[in-house]
């Protein structure tokens, strides 16, 4: 394929695709990857199933030489084989959830394409450029992309405006706007140039693009261990070495007592004994949490980010575009003294109806809603453009005519040198809200003012409720002055902001906030945005923002919206509130194998140990086999829930351990008592013990 290609509308797997829990594609791939993490080397970094395929092996052993010399060996047997399943769906889990980031992964090298690049022989000068293979490019080589081209590598817009379809990245079909200069600069390989043209410096060498690096993340490839993760790990380390020392310490024990256990009953001991739940099932969460970042169009560039996103303390967003919708809109019509509302509405629409500004957009919508008024011009109008010499827009009809604009500009037009007083009151009322008053004069007569403001998108003001309810500080970020910004804190409900907000300003708060021990995250598109991304504990660049602010980030929005800030707060929760769940399970149901496993192996000795045989299993050997086969079949039954996640729900600490503790620790107690006694009749009914 070649440069003049289009792509225009295709989308990604990112967004389009959406991947099962156990996708047959992706569940037959894991099976063999599980196999082949099997290898001890890889295992050791997984304490706990290390231990349980090296007791695997052991028993195995036993069993065949058992059955080399003659003597039983289906019980061992049994046993060895349910051994190496455990360390098998283990694996398993963690290669399903490498397997959901791999098919993504795939989408993102389809959007990778050998094209043709335009390179510039001269600079400043269009017509001379030469075509040469993108792989060829180089950092700081200067190319011409025109409408039809694909972006040949990553870049910073130079020179020239172009309307840019990135859906090959982002999955969003709308074009956006690329310009040199300002925020809007950054342009990604493999998207493709809709109109017009750019002249772009390539900022990334071959193979380290910004696609290459989503591949890499995607798959999983560059993704460490959490401090989090490193400490459970140390945990359950500790608690495998503590029950292997118990576990050897019972056979003299068993001796003294005139019991003989064997190495098949005490591995069996050992493994139900320690956390194998969650030690299948801990990468599996890491990944899993890393992969439904990518699912709302997020790239974290290392867990540490998800994680860290969890424990966020404090958000610093952007009021523009994130809190309010960013264009000033019509809120109220303001008569002055002697004139109806409707008059003013629709001396409002007339001088509106040549404005193409979202503002002027804003005043049509709100007479339409509010009064149900559609004006056309009248015959031979003439349009009167805004500029920024007269400040006014409008419209003429031969002797009549109708403006609205800046209240000076309009008292001049009208040469009204003292307004009515009401009228004066109200612009004042507007400008301390934070609004901004625009006046409206009909026929050279003042009819009163339009009151713009920057609109709250619904809704917020329940969010950051929520967040609050969540221990989580709201901080709004703006430029405006404090008057402004004072009032859309309020309206929005945020807990303080920082106004004429400048990047040190940004930088100095979050700075502050962490010397008292608390996370910070924000999110931000600019080059001032970059200090503050990179000294935020979760910063989240948009990727239609710099090159700058993309590497200063340790996520990226694909989606460019800065209110998935608040999502992705959200997602590390659910993150850290998975782990906790499964580990809290994972230790609960050890307590009931207890009741399982311990007096089959002792009631012959000390028959007082029926009393704790509260299941009535059938023989020892059911009771041992049984909570190993139970032991295994839990950690595939729980993979949907380590992939899906537990369910956020924005509570306090103390409620969300209450719920922890009766949901997963109760369950986990509760579960083993129905899952082994189930099996054990399974098991007696089939004449297996």
């Amino acid at each position: 394929m070649d440069a003049t290609t289009p792509r225009a509308g295709r989308t990604t797997a990112l967004r389009a695709d959406q991947i099962s829990l156990f996708d047959r594609r992706i569940a037959l791939r894991a099976i063999g990857d599980a196999i082949v993490k099997l290898n001890p080397a890889r295992l050791m970094r997984n304490p706990v199933i290390f231990v349980t395929e090296i007791v695997s092996a052991l028993v195995s052993f036993v069993a065949l030489r058992n059955l080399a010399t003659g003597q039983a060996f289906a019980f061992p047997l049994t046993i060895a084989a349910w051994l190496w399943l455990t360390v098998l769906f283990a694996t398993f889990a963690e290669a399903v959830a490498e397997g959901r980031g791999r098919a993504r992964a795939e989408s993102l090298r389809r959007a990778r394409t050998d094209t043709l690049a335009k390179r510039l022989v001269r600079a400043g000068d269009r017509s001379s450029y030469q075509p040469v293979a993108a792989t060829a490019l180089g950092v700081g080589d200067i190319v011409l992309v025109e409408a039809g081209d694909l972006v040949p590598s990553d870049g910073e817009v130079i020179e020239g405006v172009a309307s840019v379809n990135e859906s090959a990245i982002t999955g969003e079909s709308a074009p956006v706007i690329r310009e040199s200069g300002g925020d809007r600069s950054a342009v990604t390989g493999g998207t493709t140039v809709v109109s017009d043209w750019l002249v772009v410096r390539i900022t990334a060498a071959s193979g380290s693009t910004f696609i290459d690096r989503m591949i890499r993340l995607v798959e999983g490839a560059e993704r460490r261990k959490t401090p989090n993760e490193i400490a459970l790990d140390i945990l359950l380390a500790g608690l495998t070495i503590i029950f292997l020392i118990a576990v050897v310490a019972l056979e003299p024990m068993a001796a003294y007592s005139g019991s003989v256990l064997g190495v098949p009953v005490l591995a069996a001991l050992l493994v139900t004994l320690i956390p194998t739940t969650i030690g299948g099932l801990l990468s599996a969460i890491g990944i899993a949490g890393m992969d439904r970042l990518v699912r709302f169009n997020v790239l974290a560039t290392s867990g540490r980010a998800v994680e860290a996103a969890g424990d966020v303390d404090t958000l610093l967003l952007d009021k523009t575009g994130t809190i309010t919708f960013g264009n000033r809109m019509a809120a109220a019509f303001v008569p002055a003294p002697g004139i109806d509302e409707r008059e003013l509405t629709e001396a409002a629409v007339l001088a509106s109806l040549g404005d193409e500004t979202p503002e002027g957009r804003s005043i049509l919508s709100f007479a339409r809603d509010r009064f149900g008024i559609v004006a056309e011009p009248p015959a031979g109008a003439a349009v009167v453009a805004f500029s920024a010499t007269t400040r006014l827009s409008g419209l003429d009809a031969g002797e009549r005519s109708w403006r609205k604009g800046a209240v000076d500009a309009v008292l001049a037009t009208i040469r009204l040198a003292a307004p009515p007083v009401g009228f004066s009151q109200s612009v004042d009322r507007m400008a301390r809200a934070g609004s901004t008053p625009l006046a409206v004069a009909a026929g050279g007569r003042l009819m009163g003012a339009i009151e713009l403001k920057d609109i709250v998108k619904p809704g917020i003001r329940d969010r950051f409720a929520a967040l609050r309810r969540m221990g989580i500080r709201t901080v709004m970020v703006t430029g405006d002055n404090r008057i402004t910004a004072a009032a859309i804190a309020t309206e929005a409900g945020v807990d303080d902001f920082i106004a004429e907000a400048t990047p040190q300003d940004k930088l100095d708060y979050i700075r502050k906030t962490q010397a008292e021990g608390r996370l910070v995250a924000m999110c931000g598109d600019g080059t001032n945005d970059a200090p503050a991304l990179a000294q935020a504990d979760v910063g989240v660049a948009m990727q239609t923002g710099t090159q700058a602010a993309r590497e200063a980030g340790n996520m990226v929005d694909l989606d460019s919206d800065p209110t998935k800030l608040i999502e992705i707060v959200e997602i590390g929760k659910q993150l850290l509130i998975t782990r906790g769940s499964l580990t809290t399970f994972s230790i609960a149901n050890d307590v009931s194998k207890y009741f399982a496993i311990l007096p089959a192996i002792f009631i012959a000795a000390y028959p007082e140990l029926g009393a704790m045989n509260v299941m009535h299993l059938a023989t020892p050997q059911s009771a041992i086999l049984s909570a190993v086969i139970f032991n295994a079949l839990i950690i595939v039954a729980l993979v949907p829930l380590a992939l899906r996640g537990v369910k956020f729900v924005p509570v306090g600490a103390a409620a969300l351990l209450r719920r922890n503790l009766l949901i997963y620790g109760l369950g986990g107690i509760i579960a083993p008592f129905i899952g082994i006694k189930l099996i054990d009749l399974l098991l007696t009914l089939l004449g297996l013990t």
